[in-house]
């Protein structure tokens, strides 16, 4: 019979703030910013009021930990849901502010009126209209007697009963001891089991990821910083997206603005860099990839409780060493001179527009990759191409597509234990073969979605070699891509649909090409036998219509820059799938080049 390793119970209000005042419930200080609107701490105070239903609350206790002098320091519980509820009633009731989505520190207090027993977000009408308590946390919360506040109303409003006065605030003193649920999961569940609890449990469905528990975890340590760290994590994947942030941080967190963490982050303020903006997920993983030499968020949860996952024991020592580990994997990740070169890396291998990135883990452990070859190797020149190559790679095969975690987690263990070039070499030969290159990715290339990884690679294969766009002569593919400039359909898409071709067929990736847009414009929808007949001929004069080419030597070289045949046959209608066919193979091979040039 499988044990049941959780508990419910429920508790009242007021022991539920009474734990969270003490620290036995640790609820993680502004993990993540305080986003119900006003009027649902108002109807939170309602329900209660009424004696309705207010859900459940879902804590995590840490494991008890090994000190250094052998004792053990028992575990607190850490708030994983229900983190909005509960700082909804530390606001309501006991009066403390919070931290709203613009990151500005509000006071929230909710008005009463005893009378009609109604709850109001307070505003300025009803501090000047005497029929509400402008404020009911004092009165829950006992600040302020009862006896006193009847006496108050009463002298405000004479026509009042008394009695019913006491009858409604001793109801609404009454919230503190109404109950809410507990549930509290076992401190030795896997992160998988808790992520599947909470989503069974959560009506709304809301996924917790593997990144919320490891912010919880952090978020909730007092004793090695945890809560700075994990406001430098937030506070720096919020400036990544919106630079004007950097003000709101000096005027409203004054403490956490004299810290490295954000003197370190400062050159954010004046940058508008778009190809990496990191999430709070994304960061984590980075820095606890590179600095631990592990891939598992759920790894980095044990170890910042201390776990030794040889022993199975949890231990302080571990404890604070993860924490001052990651501490160094985050100053790491957000310092100046890594973020831009790194960046700088992925953009010399093609990549100059976000939208070409469709592998979000790709460029994390690249950006892992990076940080820790900096710190094994110091500035050994090969670095740069060692991660574009690696990068690279992990498009090409789709590397993190699927299981992403357990690959990142193998790779970099073998990386760290036999080496970079080793193990690079290794992928490649299993990987890159010449099937892949002359089959697997010639293939790869049969599909008609632009947001294709290896049409990506082929944009950037041609973004890195300087090709130059469809019939142009001055224009590079990087600057199409970079300006967001047009896709042109080789046989063009009106075209084809009037010939009866289906979307997927005349969406082809192999029958796109970057080119600008007046050229594409005078293209417009003509067969292209005629057109591309036209082009040669015309260049055959000096008068060319579409573009400024002339040279026909110059022509032939467009033609192969953009993988495109120059047998006119093929652009005839009866032989499109031939084209699509030999296109396709020119595509693998211009990539293949840009690979082996990396």
């Amino acid at each position: 019979m499988t044990a049941q390793r959780y508990s419910v119970n429920q508790y009242l209000i007021e022991t539920i703030m009474t734990w969270v005042k003490s620290g036995e419930i640790a609820i993680p200080e502004i993990q993540r910013p305080f986003v119900w609107e006003a009027a649902k701490v108002r109807d939170l105070m309602d329900s209660l009021y009424q004696g309705y239903p207010v859900g459940y609350i879902i804590a995590w206790r840490n494991p008890s930990v090994k000190l250094k002098d052998g004792g053990m320091a028992e575990g607190k519980k850490i708030l994983i849901d229900g983190q909005q509820r509960v700082t909804a009633l530390r606001a309501a009731i006991g009066g403390q502010q919070v931290v709203n989505q613009d990151y500005r520190t509000v006071r929230i207090r909710i008005a009463f009126h005893p009378l009609d027993e109604r709850f109001e977000v307070a505003n300025t009408a009803i501090d000047h209209d005497k029929s509400w308590i402008a404020d009911i946390g004092p009165v829950i919360r006992g600040d302020t007697k009862t006896h006193k506040v009847v006496r108050q109303y009463l002298d405000a409003n004479p026509d009042a009963d008394e009695d019913l006065l006491y009858d409604r605030l001793d109801k609404l003193t009454d919230i503190l001891k109404k109950q809410i649920g507990l549930i509290e999961l076992s401190h030795d569940l896997d992160i998988e089991t808790v992520t599947e609890i909470f989503i069974r449990i959560n009506s709304k469905g809301v996924v917790l990821s593997q990144a919320d528990f490891a912010m919880s975890k952090i978020a909730a340590n007092e004793e090695f910083g945890g809560n700075t760290l994990r406001k430098a994590v937030d506070y720096f994947c919020h400036l990544a997206v919106a630079p004007e942030f950097y003000s709101v941080i000096e005027e409203n967190d004054k403490e956490f603005a004299a810290t490295d963490y954000f003197k370190a982050m400062r050159w954010l303020r004046q940058e508008n860099e778009d190809l990496y903006d990191p999430g709070y997920s994304d960061m984590l993983r980075v820095a606890f990839t590179s600095r631990f030499n592990r891939g598992k968020l759920a790894d980095l949860v044990g170890l910042l409780s201390g776990r030794n996952f040889e022993t199975r024991t949890y231990e302080k020592d571990i404890e604070e060493a993860s924490f001052q580990n990651l501490h160094d994997g985050v100053m790491e990740f957000i310092n100046e001179t890594h973020f831009k070169r790194f960046l700088m890396i992925i953009r010399s291998a093609g990549f100059v527009d976000k939208s070409m990135i469709r592998s979000g883990a790709a460029l994390n452990f690249a950006y892992s990759l990076y940080l820790k070859l900096k710190r094994d190797h110091g500035n050994e020149p090969r670095i740069e191409s060692w991660v574009r190559r690696w990068f690279a790679m992990s498009v090409l095969t789709g590397r993190y597509s699927a299981s992403p975690e357990s690959r990142m987690d193998k790779d970099i263990k073998d990386i760290n234990e036999r080496g970079f070039t080793d193990v690079l070499a290794d992928r490649e030969a299993a990987e890159l073969s010449d099937t892949f290159w002359e089959v697997g990715l010639v293939q790869g290339l049969r599909t008609s979605s632009v947001n294709s990884p290896l049409f990506k690679a082929f944009l950037a294969a041609q973004a890195c070699l300087g090709d130059k766009g469809f019939l142009s002569k001055d224009i590079t593919v990087r600057d199409m891509l970079t300006h967001h400039g047009d896709i042109h359909h080789i046989f063009p898409r009106e075209f084809l649909k009037k010939q009866g071709y289906t979307r997927g067929q005349y969406n082809q990736v192999a029958n796109l090409a970057c080119v600008q847009q007046e050229i594409n414009i005078k293209i417009g929808s003509k067969n292209p036998v005629d057109y591309v007949a036209d082009i040669f001929q015309h260049c055959q004069s000096g008068l060319p219509l579409y573009g400024v080419i002339t040279d026909p030597d110059e022509l032939a070289a467009n033609f192969q820059a953009n993988a495109l045949p120059q047998d006119q046959n093929l652009y005839h209608i009866d032989h499109y799938e031939d084209f699509l066919a030999r296109r396709r193979e020119a595509m693998a091979e211009k990539i293949k080049r840009y690979y082996q040039k990396l």
